[in-house]
């Protein structure tokens, strides 16, 4: 075989081999933000955890409220002038956001973590080699989901505390109040937060075990333990402590040393954001 002949043939699967590289790279091209996101809907909605977590949250958020509405509207009469004064009927019927965030946090956190355990994240880079886009649709398919089930959280908790509320004959409020109105979505809201936040956390630590000790930490134990923190920093945490801060968008009392409802709603916000832009460094460049 000549020179001539031998060359040509190297030439020949030289192009063979980049078409056939090309050709196995164009599927990963295709997949646009649409798939990546459609692909997210139907990890989420066969995921067996996502109904166990919305249903569980708006059993516990409903049972909570009816308890808590009924404990508080018949101690009521009893309270003195200056604690009847500061009543709150909208942080007592949406107490269960307590719950509810812990709930929808972890579902944010798993949507990312599970596939870390599972070793599905591979495959799922494979078919979406970019990365920030894997994990924006991962963020919009969960706020998607968050915000009509926080809605609904809110929403049930409210009538029915509200209704425990005047069959003990105490102060309620209607649907039709301005306060209900700002309670309910923004209940929304947090909870649309708390579950970015989930995600944010599970981006960054990859271990659900870890994710959900993080969001008890964060969310639960920081605020229970406010109080007896001393002096300025206890106060500093109780003010401005991104879920407190949030958390202010479902009471009706103003307390004066506090953030008001929408300034502690944006607070948390900007903390979940900057959370976000971690997860999103940190998933950009860690091996899958």
């Amino acid at each position: 075989m000549s020179a001539t002949t031998t060359g040509s043939t190297v030439r020949a699967d030289d192009t063979r081999a980049r078409e056939g590289t090309v050709a196995s790279e164009q599927p990963a091209e295709r997949a646009r933000f649409r798939h990546a996101v459609h692909s997210e809907w139907v990890k989420i909605r066969t995921m067996r955890s996502s109904l166990f977590v919305v249903l569980g949250t708006l059993a516990s958020t409903a049972g909570l409220a009816a308890l808590n509405g009924s404990s508080a509207g018949g101690d009521h009469a009893r309270l003195t002038a200056a604690e009847q004064a500061t009543f709150d009927p909208l942080a007592i019927s949406l107490m269960g956001y307590l719950l509810a965030q812990i709930a929808l946090g972890l579902l944010g956190g798993l949507v990312i973590t599970s596939e870390y355990g599972a070793r599905t994240i591979v495959g799922t880079l494979t078919s979406v080699p970019h990365r920030a886009r894997v994990l924006a649709a991962k963020a919009l398919v969960l706020a998607g989901v968050a915000l009509p089930v926080g809605l609904l959280v809110s929403a049930t908790g409210f009538v029915i505390g509200q209704a425990s509320l005047a069959g003990q004959g105490a102060p309620h409020l209607a649907l039709s109040d301005g306060l209900a109105l700002r309670g309910i979505m923004g209940g929304s809201l947090y909870l649309t937060l708390a579950t970015l936040l989930g995600l944010a956390i599970g981006t960054v630590i990859r271990s659900t075990t870890a994710t959900v000790t993080t969001l008890f930490g964060v969310m639960l134990i920081v605020q229970a333990f406010a109080p007896a923190l001393p002096g300025t920093l206890g106060d500093w945490v109780s003010r401005y402590w991104p879920p407190m801060a949030g958390g202010q968008v479902v009471t009706g009392y103003r307390d004066p040393d506090l953030l008001g409802p929408w300034a502690g709603l944006g607070l948390m916000a900007a903390a979940v954001a900057v959370l976000l832009a971690v997860g999103f460094v940190v998933f950009g460049k860690r091996d899958a």
